[in-house]
């Protein structure tokens, strides 16, 4: 991120007063970014991330990656020997698209080379089979490769450069560097699976933006803007499972449904990498056989000891997260952020090094928690949360914070 970038998206931030503006009507298309020479990461970050827009880029985006080489056939198929002999051992999860279990789908885990077997066969008797439609999904690529290296130790094994190569855009990326701080669970997936295979009506984890790619073969997007969901909601207000359900046509049952008010439909084809902003649901179907990567009560209140406690876990599990996992995923970023700007112009941001994500881009940075932490400071329900045991306290970082904001004005 440069000055002028840093500026606009201050601007922006500013203007919007607080969150992040995308409502609204749906782009009449989904712009196309053709050459990687000629779109740079302020294009980007003004024209697709600060409206929060999807675009696609090219598949001269991901040429170089290792995965589009290694992974598919000369045919443009899955090279599911390569597969098998790299990951066969791998336990990956499993999900059955026929079988809906409340929005979503239950699911297995499986050696991946079971999982190609069934694969292999469901191709084979013309894309059936009596365990139904199963969707590899959510594969950890970070968590595999990491099994692969100690699977093969003492032997050549695939790092996770020679997978992907982390595309500039995407480099600022809070959630997987969080992950990687701590060594936990990353928000990087593998999915892989034959033609009818699909995902459910839904919007990303914690409402995060994310980035696919399509290693091989076609998916079909069908994309809502923030917002438009709401038309989309039953008269128990519950949003679709399936948004291509005729039962959508139901009056009775959907009365705020418009069908004036289509999805923005996107057909993803091999090597091609489509952001998906903010906020927006969409349902995915995969055309060709695939493999992608993806990088997100109140009456009991006078009765029930320790309700606030019961909230955060409550919380917990229909967000993901409560307010004391939050408050620490703010603290790992802020402090990161700061020790950049502590190095001055030596810093930069440890997984975008290169890239010229340094000393703005963590000033920036720095705007941002101020912001939230500043409002998770203030909400009631975190302020009834013991933070007796937090290093530092929630006040000091924000100090912290807005103290680095002043002196970040002359960068």
């Amino acid at each position: 991120m440069d000055r002028e970038t840093r500026a606009t998206a201050e601007q922006h931030f500013q203007a919007a007063g607080a969150g992040i503006r995308g409502g609204g009507l749906a782009p009449v298309g989904v712009a196309f970014i053709r050459e990687p020479c000629a779109f740079s990461y302020a294009d980007f970050v003004t024209g697709f991330l600060l409206p929060n827009l999807p675009c696609v880029f090219s598949s001269a985006f991901t040429a170089s990656w290792g995965c589009r080489r290694r992974w598919v056939t000369p045919a443009g198929k899955p090279d599911f020997e390569y597969l098998l002999r790299k990951y066969g051992d791998v336990v990956v999860p499993v999900a059955n698209c026929g079988i809906q279990e409340y929005n979503s789908n239950p699911k297995e885990h499986m050696p991946l080379q079971d999982y190609i077997a069934y694969w292999q066969e469901y191709i084979q008797r013309g894309g059936s089979s009596p365990r139904g439609c199963l969707y590899l999904k959510d594969w950890h690529l970070c968590s595999g490769v990491c099994c692969s290296r100690a699977l093969h130790r003492g032997s050549p094994a695939e790092d996770l450069e020679d997978v992907f190569t982390l595309p500039a855009y995407f480099s600022s990326d809070w959630l997987n560097e969080f992950s990687d701080a701590l060594g936990v669970d990353d928000y990087r997936f593998v999915y892989a699976g034959p033609r009818g295979t699909w995902s459910p009506f839904h919007a990303d984890i914690f409402r995060s933006y994310s980035w696919s790619v399509n290693i091989c073969g076609r998916k079909k997007w069908l994309l809502f803007p923030p917002g438009q969901e709401e038309a989309l909601r039953d008269n128990h207000g519950t949003l679709p499972y399936d948004v291509t359900s005729s039962t959508l046509m139901d009056t009775h049952l959907h009365p705020t449904h418009l069908p004036s008010s289509p999805a923005l439909e996107v057909v993803q084809e091999a090597g091609e990498m489509l952001f998906v902003p903010s906020g927006w649901h969409h349902q995915v179907h995969n055309l060709q056989e695939l493999q992608a990567v993806q990088r997100e009560v109140g009456q009991w209140k006078d009765s029930m000891p320790d309700w606030h406690h019961h909230c955060q876990v409550i919380m917990r599990s229909c967000s993901g997260i409560n307010f004391e996992e939050f408050y620490h995923f703010l603290k790992v970023i802020a402090e990161r952020r700061l020790l950049v700007l502590g190095q001055g112009e030596q810093g930069e941001l440890g997984p975008s090094a290169g890239l010229g994500l340094g000393l703005q881009q963590a000033a920036f940075d720095i705007g941002r928690l101020a912001e939230v932490l500043a409002s998770v400071v203030e909400h009631p329900d975190f302020q009834r949360v013991d933070t007796s045991m937090f290093s530092p306290q929630p006040w000091e970082l924000l100090r912290q914070l807005e103290d680095a904001l002043v002196a970040t004005r002359a960068l």
